[in-house]
């Protein structure tokens, strides 16, 4: 079963003339609160009776009466919406694609309470729309709902595995083959922005092999699982899939499998310049603390060590180990599989950390950030960069030229590493030591690449995205041949 959708987003923005009134005509306080309570109380009830036209009328009345003529303009559509059911509308699917829109524009400007509660609306409508189960998983797991976004997203693919995104005048159709989890995925969002190939999403793990067989026709490849850890399990499947369909491939499976954290020194071992802490893998918690020490000497890893849960990046469940005995109860106390790796002080000489990203399109060595951190656990937004403007300029710097800040060796070392990764779409997180050498954190496919909002202080950012695009898209047209 497939669906195409191409949501309206006509409601992104507000008109001008819906701005609040000045602040010597604005309500007081009381009648703030109580526009506010009235409109807690209506939503409240529409959650639990989310057909009701007349409490969508309530609802545009009030949210009119708060100036905010989006909100109300979305239950006036809601209004047309089940007008249509009481007219005798039979077709579920059609009726629930308006809510459907609402809520994804919600999705889309980051509004996620008012999206969940959209999804929910579509979903009473036609409790079967999978891509609304879909984008709900996807929020509700972010929110740490697990339970409930782990339901949904079971329910999503359990109902579709094929979810199509069309464009107009496509140049190509790209199939993408993608893990229902989405941290296994390379965010793609953005890299496929020039909107010139139409999307054919494929959530392969929760499909069976036969359904390979029934994908519609398309003319590129790109295998968007790019966490290792989660891509392992399925790599005879996608290795499968990708030489029986005779098209290219962009990120061919076997290769995405070797850059796992405790293949990584292994796998970019004897190049110049470069530094890559031992990482080993622990899958079974040892017999006990002895038997820990002793895997570890194993390993050639001494204290202080960093650990980790499989499949995370961006320093989630991250922790420096200084003791055997804190290691032993972290590891005992998760009970599940996790890396341990040395952990290399990196603090730059006016000891703050620093970490840059580069990522590789076709082996070419892209700038993307830098992070600029008082913490070892280097972060872009608890870094606070757009808050200091000496860390701004110095982002800009290495965005500008980066072979003039990181130095030739350092750049030499950097293009061998994405020779040696051999992926189509990567990218390494990195920090530059002392002696020039570049110090390993992560190489593999999952790197993030997004733009900034034109009107804030890393705009500029935006022209260094847009090569990265460019580059994507001509990647796309060398491999599909148009």
């Amino acid at each position: 079963m497939t669906l195409s959708l191409n949501p309206d987003r006509s409601l992104t923005h507000a008109p001008s003339d819906c701005a609040s009134p000045p602040v010597s005509d604005a309500p007081g306080l009381d009648q703030q609160r109580d526009r506010q309570e009235a409109l807690a109380t209506v939503a409240q009830s529409l959650d639990a009776n989310p057909l009701d036209m007349s409490l969508h009328r309530a609802m545009v009345e009030a949210l009119r009466a708060a100036n905010d003529e989006v909100g109300a303009l979305a239950h006036r559509i809601a209004l047309m919406t089940f007008s249509e059911i009481v007219a005798g509308s039979t077709d579920p699917a059609i009726t629930a694609l308006p809510l459907y829109n609402i809520a994804t524009v919600y999705y889309a400007n980051g509004e996620h309470t008012a999206a969940k509660r959209w999804y929910r609306y579509a979903l009473r409508v036609h409790p079967d729309l999978a891509i609304a189960h879909q984008n709900l998983a996807a929020i509700l797991l972010a929110d740490g709902q697990s339970d409930e976004g782990e339901r949904h997203r079971t329910r999503a693919y359990s109902l579709q595995r094929v979810f199509i995104e069309p464009v107009r005048q496509p140049r190509r159709q790209l199939l993408i083959l993608c893990s229902g989890r989405a941290s296994g995925n390379v965010p793609f969002d953005t890299l496929l922005g020039s909107g010139t190939a139409s999307r054919i999403k494929y959530a392969i793990d929760y499909a069976d092999e036969a359904e390979d067989a029934q994908l519609p026709p398309f003319d590129l490849v790109f295998n968007a699982i790019g966490e290792p850890d989660i891509a392992q399990p399925l790599t005879r499947r996608l290795e499968k899939l990708t030489q029986r369909c005779g098209r290219p491939v962009l990120n061919r499976p076997d290769v995405v499998a070797r850059t796992q954290r405790h293949r990584t020194a292994a796998l970019l071992a004897g190049l110049d310049s470069v530094v890559v802490p031992p990482c080993m893998r622990i899958d079974d918690t040892p017999a006990s603390s002895t038997a820990l020490a002793t895997l570890l000497a194993g390993e050639g890893l001494a204290f202080p060590l960093l650990m980790r849960p499989l499949a995370t990046h961006g320093g989630d469940g991250l922790t420096l180990q200084t003791s055997l005995d804190a290691l032993w109860s972290a590891i005992a106390t998760r009970g599940e599989p996790c890396y341990v790796t040395q952990y290399h002080d990196f603090r730059s000489a006016d000891g703050f950390y620093r970490k840059y990203r580069i990522v590789f399109v076709d082996g070419e060595p892209f700038a993307y950030h830098l992070a600029i951190s008082p913490h070892w656990i280097v972060h872009y937004v608890s870094a606070d960069m757009t808050g200091h403007q000496w860390k701004i300029d110095e982002e800009r710097r290495f965005l500008e030229d980066a072979r003039g800040v990181l130095g030739e060796p350092a750049m030499n070392a950097i293009a061998a590493i994405g020779r040696r990764l051999g992926l189509d779409f990567c990218g390494i997180d990195f920090t530059l030591l002392p002696d020039g050498r570049v110090l390993v954190f992560e190489a593999n496919a999952t790197m993030l690449v997004h733009r900034e909002a034109v009107d804030g202080v890393i705009a500029h950012k935006n022209a260094f995205v847009q090569r990265i695009v460019d580059a994507f898209e001509q990647m796309q047209i060398r491999r599909a041949g148009g």
